[in-house]
């Protein structure tokens, strides 16, 4: 099938975005399966050693292999990045009952002082938007679902539909229980125990889970690197130093970005002990 340029770059960077987030266990073998290269000498990061591996093969392997990722360059206009979204943030989408709309928005909140953006379709969507087509492209372009299982959530048809649409796109599903248990395929994913607890400890155990699973860890690496870059406080420099300190995954780029941060940022450098602290992370990844 012929693909305009214009087309081709919207492919690759589906590609690069939805692949890049496996283990490169999995991103090999599906490289493999799909007939394209793939090598054992990298030094970069994930989602470049996909770009590097994708770009220039011929388009009906692209176009295969997008198919397989959930991808479709039939439906481009929409992939085009929602308004909804937080730019540079990792993107959960909160299934939930519409009557627990103001707690799921309270998760909301919570969340996004953790590097992540979360929505919320019963808050998100504007009236004049057709709201099924809006819930379509945030499920289409979230990293991530939270089934938030309260009592008679299994009843609901769309809460049953936003987790096949998610599980089916193979993004993580985690679910967080408040009265009802876990059921059918979300019984195997990772649950949290959400009753008795307030929204910000249930971002607080989210988060944590994203920056340790294997799907996920690398996406929230970056992400986690752009806050610190832009810590506005003596405070946050702190507090996000310590994030990229417990950090299971490491870029390329990090240490040098970490280092260019600490010279310019004067919320970092005036932070006592934080240079000293990225000195010595830098260090540590550059001899690993």
């Amino acid at each position: 099938m012929l693909l305009t340029a214009s087309q081709r770059v919207s492919l690759i960077k589906e590609i690069v975005k939805r692949l890049s987030i496996e283990n490169y266990s999995i991103i090999d073998m599906t490289l493999t399966e799909f007939g394209l290269p793939t090598t054992n000498t990298w030094n970069g990061g994930s989602d470049s050693y996909v770009m590097e591996m994708v770009k220039g093969q011929d388009n009906s392997k692209l176009l295969a292999i997008g198919k397989h990722l959930g991808y479709d360059k039939t439906d481009a206009p929409s992939y085009l990045e929602p308004a909804f979204w937080e730019e540079g943030k990792f993107r959960v989408f909160l299934s939930h009952l519409s009557k627990q709309k103001s707690w799921t928005t309270s998760l909301q909140e919570e969340l996004s002082k953790f590097g992540i953006t979360a929505f919320v379709a019963h808050k998100d969507i504007k009236p004049t938007l057709e709201w099924q087509a809006q819930i379509e492209t945030a499920l289409a372009t979230c990293d991530a679902l939270v089934a938030l299982l309260h009592a008679g959530f299994h009843e609901s048809n769309w809460t049953d539909q936003e987790i096949g649409f998610a599980m089916g796109r193979g993004v993580p599903v985690f679910s967080v229980r408040f009265g009802q248990d876990p059921y059918g395929f979300i019984g195997k994913t990772q649950a949290f125990q959400g009753l008795g607890k307030e929204a910000d400890e249930v971002a607080k155990e989210l988060f944590d889970a994203y920056r340790s699973n294997k799907q996920t860890q690398e996406k929230m690496a970056v992400v986690l690197l752009k806050m610190f870059v832009k810590s506005a406080s003596f405070a946050q420099a702190k507090i996000r130093v310590g994030y990229l300190e417990e950090l299971e995954t490491w870029g390329a780029d990090f240490a040098g970005r970490i280092r260019d941060a600490d010279e310019a940022n004067g919320q970092i450098n005036g932070s006592w002990g934080v240079s000293a602290r990225v000195e010595k992370l830098a260090k540590k990844w550059e001899g690993n």
